[in-house]
């Protein structure tokens, strides 16, 4: 049987390893030194985490630099005998990457690369702004004119359409896939009327004005005929200015027929038969076949951070206080 070792509760207990019990000498300064080291260990695990709040901080300034520095946007060093290329991806407006200053930067470093044999403006977007579309158009054919021994060849993806065609329009020739969408020669102007919702539901719209047309177009009024006629006086004038501008970059190659300015979109396999497009290729085959110089040298303008927070603010606001104050709609080439 096992001893019992339940302890004599008239025998003193024993004093805990390390330290001595009250009373005896020594006593006091293993208290201290308990104390000490607990002050000790407290400090060192403070300063650990102060060591890993200065390495995040540390992190987000770096990050922040990069990205207020936009390594990513600069300028292409100059290189050999290459194939530039320049994207035209999405929709074209102020506030995305598809913006006529970014895109015209990317090309105007393209065309004055010595080593340039040719660029590729790679088109992938639905359209957009009738006057950032129209800004690229200009700038395109300035730097063909600036610089007549660089060609200047149009890549379409899935998409060229309305205002990524009025840019494409300037180019030396316009190369496309049989399943490409091209063409939608045509301008619009879109927006909603809440006017029969609101008598059912009872809602007054309250909307004062200084300037007999201050209040056209908007959404919460209901539309007048003069209102009509001159929102379709103001597309037909942007119309026809599409229209020159495809003229005079396709020449003699366009087939023009009843439909072929209606606002319609065709195949790429389509569009070389009207002569909105020129053949079929896509960019390594430009590259390589057409222009000679296989190796492609992307100048596409990178966005930093800040730049995209910056321009999607200053547009939103923008559009914002016109949408609101101006226009019920917005004008557009899609």
């Amino acid at each position: 049987m096992a001893d019992n070792l339940t302890p004599d509760p008239n025998q003193p207990s024993s004093p805990a390893r390390g330290s001595a019990p009250a009373g005896e000498p020594g006593w006091e300064r293993a208290a201290l030194e308990r104390i000490a080291l607990a002050a000790i260990t407290e400090q060192r695990a403070a300063r650990r985490w102060k060591i890993f709040f200065r390495f995040v901080f540390l992190a987000v300034v770096l990050l922040v630099v990069w990205a207020a520095l936009d390594v990513s946007g600069d300028k292409v060093a100059p290189t050999g005998r290459h194939t530039a290329l320049v994207s035209l991806d999405g929709e074209i407006s102020a506030d995305t990457n598809a913006n006529a200053e970014d895109v015209n930067t990317a090309l105007d470093s393209a065309f004055e690369d010595a080593g340039t044999a040719g660029v590729v403006l790679r088109c992938n977007s639905p359209g957009g702004s009738p006057v950032q579309a129209g800004i690229i158009y200009n700038e395109i054919r300035r730097l063909r004119a600036k610089y007549p021994s660089i060609p200047l060849y149009v890549v379409v993806g899935d998409m060229c359409a309305s205002g990524g065609y009025y840019a494409a329009a300037a180019a030396d020739k316009i190369y496309v896939d049989k399943a490409s969408i091209v063409g939608s020669i045509g301008v619009l102007m879109d927006g909603f009327g809440f006017t029969g919702l609101m008598d059912k539901l009872g809602i007054q719209r309250r909307l004062h004005t200084s300037g007999e047309n201050k209040g056209a177009f908007d959404p919460f009024s209901p539309e007048t005929p003069k209102m009509d006629e001159h929102a379709q006086q103001m597309l037909d004038q942007i119309h026809a200015q599409f229209i020159a501008a495809v003229r005079q970059g396709r020449g003699s190659r366009l087939h023009e027929t009843p439909d072929i300015f209606s606002g319609l979109f065709w195949t790429g396999e389509q569009s070389v038969q009207l002569g909105l497009a020129d053949g079929f290729g896509d960019t390594d085959y430009v590259a390589r076949d057409i222009i000679k110089a296989p190796d492609l040298v992307d100048y596409t303008v990178k966005e930093s951070i800040t730049d995209r927070v910056a321009r999607k603010f200053g547009a939103s606001v923008g559009n914002a206080a016109i949408h609101a104050m101006v226009l019920g709609g917005r004008v557009g080439l899609r």
